[in-house]
């Protein structure tokens, strides 16, 4: 993660899982490892570190003695970790320390929405710049100088475009615009945080996207459910998504369910074993509230998503059959069992430590009660399975065994597989082709043209 000031030691990250990960000192001579984090029951997350300017301490985002990841600082002859942002309840995420060390720059994952700090060091007092657009931060540098901090920001209207900030005055410099492909950056649309009651009370939210004002009655939706499970949907550049929004007058929504990142330790764990219905839950109460807005069409959703949002998108069509209109399911899991038994070797403790262990009688039990292969009779609105042939995460049997038990029940099934392609497309060819035949697909069925 970095090296000392002096050149001689390495700071290295070891992570089991997304709750559990350990740094270590290593001897750039000697190789000679020293660990800094506890391990078994007290094992906690480490998001980042980098040293102090002097060398004797680490900066890191931990979510020690607390549910959010908080910029910490840890003194290495000791080893006391000194929590620095105890006042912000969210996850603190890039960071970086001024050349001097009197400032540190951080940002700040505020249910999906970065917000940018500055840290005084002597005080302990930080304050939020205000001059930052709604977006993504990553890669927070300070100038040799010390005159400004930079960072790359990802937002609805651009991809990744690099920005600075004089710590002085908070006067935002933006160095780069990044090429749209002939979307005009003001026509596109800017994302909304909404949020929702689930079954049990606890709120949901997520980024809903609607379609410009020509477009007017209740518009169809299209719930995009991130994969992860534990990553999370964020206000970032939609791409060749905004045609959905812009030509086709779509509204899309993603939902950050029970078991995503950034709302902290106990709701990233929401999910973990035999709670997987209860996310999938989330998505039925997210239908409840389409049917409550006056500008969504309750009678005209599509759910899609990709490798564990695929998962869920099945799942979603199988047990809300009767509340949607169609389904895309792009390199889903159809079986968390077989999932498990086929996926490379290397994967397998850490998606057991997320989904159970199918070696397990009860886990294996669980696994072919909620899996939609095994409920595939209950998908009854039409499905598009996409699948990559060379897939070492989610292999081509999972797709192809979904493809064959809803066929058995006749539900209409388009089936797309790119024999050149691993974990999603990614060739231009392939990924235009998907592009459009996804275009054709929602026409077909959730537009009914």
């Amino acid at each position: 993660m970095d090296w000392s000031p002096d050149d001689r030691t390495l700071l290295v990250q070891e992570t089991e899982s997304v709750n559990r990960s350990h740094l270590w000192l290593v001897d750039a001579a000697t190789g000679e490892r020293t660990a800094l984090t506890p391990r078994g029951a007290d094992s906690v997350a480490v998001a980042s570190a980098e040293f102090s300017p002097d060398g004797r301490g680490v900066l890191l985002t931990t979510d020690r003695d607390s549910e959010f990841l908080r910029l910490s600082y840890m003194d290495l002859a000791t080893k006391r970790v000194t929590p620095l942002t105890d006042g912000i309840s969210w996850d603190v995420e890039a960071f970086d320390v001024s050349p001097d060390g009197r400032t540190v720059a951080f940002a700040a994952n505020e249910e999906g929405i970065s917000r940018l700090y500055l840290l005084d060091v002597a005080s302990g007092r930080y304050h939020r710049v205000e001059s930052v657009p709604v977006g993504v931060i990553t890669d927070v540098r300070w100038h040799r100088s010390g005159a400004e901090v930079a960072f790359s920001l990802n937002s609805a209207r651009s991809p990744n475009d690099t920005y600075s900030v004089d710590p002085r005055t908070s006067e935002l410099t933006r160095w780069t615009e990044s090429e749209l492909g002939g979307l005009v950056a003001s026509e596109l649309s800017e994302p909304v945080l909404v949020r929702w009651p689930s079954f049990d009370g606890r709120s949901i939210s997520g980024f809903l996207y609607r379609p410009p004002a020509r477009f007017t009655g209740r518009r169809p939706v299209i719930i995009n459910i991130h994969g992860g499970p534990e990553q999370q949907a964020r206000p970032v550049f939609m791409a060749r998504n905004n045609y959905y929004i812009n030509e086709l007058g779509i509204a899309i929504l993603y939902p950050n369910v029970r078991g995503s990142t950034g709302f902290g330790k106990t709701f990233v764990k929401l999910d973990n074993g035999m709670k997987r219905e209860e996310s999938v839950q989330d998505i039925g109460a997210l239908l409840d509230w389409i049917a409550a807005q006056p500008d969504l069409d309750p009678q005209r959703v599509m759910v899609l998503g990709g490798s564990y949002g695929g998962y869920m998108t099945l799942a979603t069509a199988a047990t809300y059959t009767d509340r949607i209109c169609c389904a895309v399911d792009l390199v889903g899991i159809s079986h968390f069992g077989t999932f498990l038994r086929s996926t490379e070797s290397y994967r397998r403790d850490l998606r057991r430590a997320e989904y159970g262990d199918e070696r397990d009688p009860a886990m294996a039990a669980y696994f072919d009660r909620i899996s939609p292969l095994n409920n595939a009779a209950r998908i009854r609105r039409p499905l598009f399975v996409v699948q990559g042939g060379n897939d070492p995460r989610v292999p081509l049997s999972e797709a192809e065994q979904i493809l064959a038990r809803v066929q058995q029940v006749g539900t209409p099934v388009w089936y797309l597989m790119a024999r050149d392609e691993g974990h999603g497309f990614r060739k231009k060819g392939n990924v235009d082709y998907l592009f459009y035949a996804t275009v054709m697909f929602i026409r077909q069925n959730l537009l009914a043209e």
